[in-house]
């Protein structure tokens, strides 16, 4: 595995595996890497003859007062993990290379990027849409792998990407991989080590919140009663507050009052001690 920190020399290790046509999967991250990571890597390794993974703690994306200093660190752990995965490049520039002096450029999704987290985290998605059209135009892949915990994530990116024509080969070449989930339910994240043992246990409760009301709605409940269910559950388990949790249009993230013919997904964010939990479930 190559380990490159500067773009000439990405750009020269892209173009050499990507020799005699063979095709090149990325997969972006922020580090502190688990299982559901290395589940989006194994995918793209079936997907493509090459592998990039990037790791890149994205300053642009964290608000102030957000957890941008204490996001966990720990390039030398993530490498050794992907080099076991037989990944062949790992791309891991620092800040400056990715934006350098006097850097201007915004990318903004509208419309998308205003519900969910968007509402709770002003400019958030236009630091993530920034950063992986500019990852899309370093690394040039032919496909790009990304998790369906970060459901409103995923849909920006794909608009983005068809709305910029950014030049990925195909209209599906944004591949969303089902969420990995601890035993009890949990989706695993990186945020998750913020939760004491206590907690830990305590945050088992918002998967199963979620499928409850998923039941409900499935059987023809009404869906604010569900939902405010499922609100008052996480409460009273233990959770400081709910950010969101609502029945949304899984592409157009329009907000839905039942299920109807198209897909739609339940999103729910909401606060645990010093973390910030968030899940979706298909509603269909």
């Amino acid at each position: 595995m190559q380990t490159i920190y500067r773009l000439d020399d990405l750009r020269a290790a892209v173009a050499a595996s990507k020799t005699g046509e063979k095709t090149l999967a990325l997969v972006p991250t922020m580090g502190a890497l688990h299982e559901g990571h290395l589940t989006l890597v194994r995918r793209a390794r079936d997907l493509a003859d090459a592998v990039a993974v990037s790791i890149f703690v994205n300053p642009r994306q964290f608000a102030p007062g957000e957890d941008f200093d204490a996001y966990p660190r720990r390039l030398e752990t993530d490498a050794a993990l992907l080099a076991r995965e037989g990944v062949d490049i790992l791309w891991a520039p620092a800040p400056d290379e990715v934006y350098p002096q006097g850097f201007a450029t915004t990318v903004s999704v509208a419309g998308l990027d205003e519900p969910l987290c968007g509402a709770a985290r002003p400019g958030h998605f236009d630091g993530v849409a920034t950063v992986v059209c500019k990852l899309f135009n370093q690394v040039q892949p032919d496909f790009a792998l990304f998790g369906e915990k970060d459901w409103q994530q995923l849909a920006i990116i794909r608009r983005m990407a068809r709305d910029l024509d950014l030049a990925l080969p195909r209209a599906d070449a944004i591949i969303g991989v089902p969420t990995v989930r601890e035993a009890d339910g949990l989706a695993l994240s990186s945020r998750n080590q913020y939760l004491t043992p206590a907690e830990r246990s305590q945050a088992a409760a918002l998967p199963r919140a979620i499928e409850t009301a998923i039941a409900s709605l499935r059987a023809g409940g009404d869906a604010n009663a569900a939902l405010e269910t499922l609100r008052t559950t996480l409460l009273r388990g233990g959770f400081a507050r709910v950010d969101y949790a609502e029945l949304r249009d899984a592409e157009t993230l329009d907000l839905l009052d039942a299920l109807g013919n198209r897909p739609a997904r339940v999103l729910v964010a909401a606060h645990l001690g010093k973390a910030r939990l968030i899940d979706n479930w298909p509603a269909n």
